[in-house]
């Protein structure tokens, strides 16, 4: 909304500000005698004159108004633009003048009296079409303004009065005296010489409150904004801008201020949590350590002695037995042989018998060579399933004919044995990244082995193996049904296959085979292939120690759940296996000893 500065009305538009000047300003035209203020009213002019003009002193009738014959001295310019504008009064007029005289003795004259004959000793002839000029706003004004003669100072006055009398063709006269003071700047104090030097000096230093244009300016003032260089003809309007732009300054001060707050709260939180996951991952790597034996608390000697000291404590060993005991497992490590405690024979040939007594729900049935079962000992009791598993696999070829003779003066050879043999394998060059995993040493540890390190055990003994990684499942809820498949095809065929009709029972020469899952491994030593087409793994498991069982004449299929693995009990995401299927040359070992320095193995699917 739009403020008039001439007369003070408020809450204009843009389009009524101008009709409301082109109405009540531009008639009635008045010009300023002292400024170049024009197109104003008379009220509009008086008011002008005491705001803007104010070392321009009022006639005091006591002092100034004279006979002509006592001051003719005075200034001649001032008596001739008295007598113009006394031509030009009309008889009511002349006759309300001198009553308002008479009535008004006072020094100053009333303001409800201003005749209309005293707008003419400030009116030029200059008639100004352009756009109002703009006066100092004020809250004040209400249509009455002082109807007080203005006088100049003495210099200034004279001056255009003498103009006045010339342009006028009248001779100049002096009918009252003036008595003059030194003009004073309203806004700063400053008393100045005359008018003239004052109306400059306000023009100059005060014009922006004054907002009256200076000569010779034709455009209003304009005031750009210094944060974002939008221009303003109002200075009001500019700083109500400016406070704009600070409140957002302090909006996004405080926005600024709270991201900052959420971002240390989100950087504290982020420690906390790598914190916390890098003390889980700590506690479960130790864990692991313990697990696969790699947390330096002694190997197979030192959990053997502990446990039976154990026993003792317990009273379930004799101090005597445990003398014996101690002397017997140093006797087998100093030798490097199995003590045969935890080995049971004649599993297979018994298995053959009962399969041809029973198993009338069975179409075929596929086992490998003779094979002895080892159990885990008090040694090794949580993490030795790899190296009881592998002494399944040697048990097995070494009864075998066509292993016998390059195994020929081999022993099953205790834990600590094999341990000793599969870190002589990586001096040899075998697994390099395996033997860099276990820093090279599992004597006097608890590392747990897998298919890799039976792969290259056997391949050091010159004995040729496999890996075939059954990396995902191939059935329905996670099971391996090509596993299953695979081990089928592995038993049936070969030289024993033929086209004539297979028994039901089928006793091969083949070794049994290493399997491995997360966790654990087992010994797989045959498959089951019922009526209805479904398949069921034997194995003999290292964790199980009632074994003797299936040695029973009177065994029945109770006993065999021990080492049945049907397709839906065996869903682990990943299973190894390691399939022993002849023997190596010389060239042929070194050839996959340098083939182990990146170990693969044939994935199925």
């Amino acid at each position: 909304m739009f403020t008039c500065d001439i007369c003070g009305q408020s809450g204009l538009s843009e389009p009524d500000m101008r009709t409301h000047i082109l109405i009540m300003h531009e008639e009635n035209e008045y010009n300023c005698p002292i400024c170049n203020l024009s197109g104003i009213s008379y009220d509009e002019l008086m008011f002008h004159i005491e705001t803007s003009h104010s070392e321009v002193k009022p006639v005091d009738d006591s002092r100034t108004v004279c006979s002509i014959d006592k001051e003719k001295d005075l200034d001649a310019s001032f008596q001739t633009s008295k007598l113009v504008h006394l031509e030009h009064k009309t008889v009511p007029e002349q006759k309300e003048f001198e009553v308002d005289r008479m009535e008004e003795p006072k020094p100053e004259i009333s303001c409800s009296a201003s005749p209309p004959s005293c707008e003419r000793p400030f009116k030029h002839n200059i008639n100004r079409k352009d756009e109002s000029k703009r006066l100092m706003p004020s809250g004040a004004v209400n249509g009455h303004v002082s109807g007080t003669v203005w006088r100049q100072t003495e210099k200034t006055l004279c001056d255009n009065n003498h103009r006045g009398s010339e342009d006028n063709g009248l001779p100049s006269s002096s009918e009252e005296s003036v008595k003059f003071d030194a003009p004073e700047c309203p806004f700063c104090g400053r008393l100045g010489n005359s008018g003239e030097d004052l109306d400059e000096h306000v023009k100059n230093k005060h014009s922006e409150l004054l907002e009256t244009p200076q000569k010779g300016c034709g455009k209003q003032r304009l005031y750009p904004c210094p944060m974002c260089k939008l221009v303003f003809g109002n200075c009001q309007i500019l700083q109500e801008h400016v406070e704009l732009h600070l409140a957002e300054n302090r909006a996004e001060e405080c926005v600024l201020a709270d991201r900052q707050f959420a971002q240390r709260l989100q950087e504290e939180e982020e420690k906390k949590r790598k914190g916390f996951e890098a003390k889980r991952e700590h506690e479960e790597f130790q864990k692991l350590q313990q697990q696969y034996g790699l947390d330096n608390c002694g190997g197979y000697k030192q959990q053997i002695m502990n446990n039976m000291e154990r026993a003792v404590a317990r009273g379930q060993l004799n101090p005597a037995e445990y003398h014996r005991r101690k002397a017997e497992v140093l006797e087998t490590l100093a030798v490097g042989e199995d003590d045969g405690r935890t080995r049971t024979s004649g599993l297979i040939r018994a298995l053959n018998e009962y399969y041809q007594r029973n198993g009338a729900e069975i179409r075929h049935v596929y086992l490998c060579a003779e094979a002895d079962h080892y159990h885990a000992s008090l040694g090794d009791k949580g993490w030795g399933c790899g190296y009881r598993n592998f002494q399944m696999l040697l048990s097995s070829l070494m009864k075998m004919e066509e292993y016998k003779c390059d195994l020929h003066g081999l022993v099953i050879p205790c834990i600590p044995k094999i341990q000793a043999m599969i870190e002589e394998a990586w001096k040899d060059g075998f697994d390099p990244q395996g033997a860099a995993y276990f820093k090279n040493k599992l004597q006097g540890t608890r590392a747990w082995i897998g298919a890799t390190e039976i792969y290259s055990l056997l391949t050091f003994l010159r004995i040729k193996c496999q890996i075939v990684d059954f990396h995902h499942p191939t059935g329905p809820s996670d099971t391996h049904p090509r596993l299953f498949e695979w081990l089928r095809q592995f038993y049936s065929s070969g030289k024993d296959a033929g086209p004539r009709l297979q028994p039901r029972v089928v006793w091969t020469n083949k070794p049994p085979i290493y399997l491995q899952h997360h966790g654990h491994s087992r010994t797989v030593i045959g498959i089951e292939e019922r009526n209805n087409g479904t398949l069921c793994l034997l194995v003999f498991d290292p964790g199980n120690h009632e074994m003797q069982k299936l040695l029973r004449r009177d065994m029945t299929g109770v006993s065999l759940k021990m080492i049945r693995r049907f397709i839906g009990s065996m869903k682990h995401k990943q299973y190894q296996i390691v399939a022993v299927n002849g023997l190596l040359t010389m060239e042929e070992k070194n050839a996959r000893k340098h083939a182990s320095a990146v170990l693969t193995a044939e994935k199925v699917p």
